[in-house]
């Protein structure tokens, strides 16, 4: 059957470059085509030289704003019906992306949210392992304040002992010695409470898997994936496009 009226798909990527081809495989699978015709159109702009969105938080590094905007208008050009971005911590300049172009900007912290919210009951503590520059913008925090289910997060050495083990996913080691830590750390957020642990940076589902978490795991990407198969396939409403209409949407 042909899908012509679906919708085109416009991802912000490259941050990092593994994360994006991640997030590309999971909205393939997501799809469940039996033939080329049936997928998604996908338009990628997988830009790696994006400056370091935690730099940029903590005042040591320049804004990735203007190449992120920059890339936004670039995949409504090339006919981007929505966009998604395959960076959370980049989502600290969602604002500025919504407000450049008139396609709406489908966010992975409120598609997460939703599942975590129908995951669980309100009150229950949820953990999150994320970069330091998305703790700092309390990206997690607001988002799951806004559903009732308290974060907790890494301590300030288990903070540190995960953006190391961050760089080297980002340089490309997925072996064994990462992987048990990664399982350590979402290991120390449930001996700490949390009844279920949110993979909330999309390098994080390169190295865990849930049979190697203690509670249940919810993978931010593959959530994000499932979200755009059932958007694109106009299954679901799209948000209002627009910083203005999203921050409306966000006080109502």
């Amino acid at each position: 059957m042909s899908r012509a009226a679906d919708l085109v798909v416009g991802i912000l990527g490259g941050m990092g470059p593994a994360a994006t081809v991640d997030l590309v495989s999971k909205i393939l699978a997501a799809t469940g085509a039996p033939r080329d015709q049936d997928h998604l159109h996908l338009l990628v702009d997988c830009n790696p030289k994006v400056p370091n969105r935690n730099e940029a938080i903590e005042g040591t590094g320049p804004s990735p704003a203007p190449a992120l905007v920059a890339m936004a208008r670039r995949l409504e050009a090339a006919g981007a019906d929505f966009l998604i971005m395959a960076c959370i911590t980049a989502h600290a300049w969602e604002a500025e992306i919504r407000a450049a172009v008139g396609v709406p900007f489908v966010s992975i912290l409120e598609e997460t949210a939703r599942a975590v919210a129908a995951a669980i009951p309100p009150g229950t503590p949820c953990g999150v392992l994320a970069a330091r520059g998305c703790r700092r913008a309390r990206l997690w925090e607001r988002a799951l304040e806004a559903i009732d289910r308290p974060a907790i997060v890494p301590d300030e050495g288990a903070e540190a002992r995960f953006m190391a083990l961050l760089y080297r996913i980002k340089a490309g080691d997925l072996g064994p010695q990462v992987r048990a830590a990664m399982a350590a750390l979402a290991g120390d957020l449930a001996a700490r409470g949390a009844r279920l642990v949110i993979a909330g940076c999309t390098e994080v589902p390169l190295v865990l898997d849930p049979a190697a978490c203690p509670v249940p795991l919810v993978d931010s990407s593959a959530v994000l994936a499932r979200a755009t198969v059932a958007y694109a396939r106009r299954e679901r409403p799209l948000p209002p496009a627009g910083a203005a209409a999203h921050l409306a949407g966000r006080e109502g």
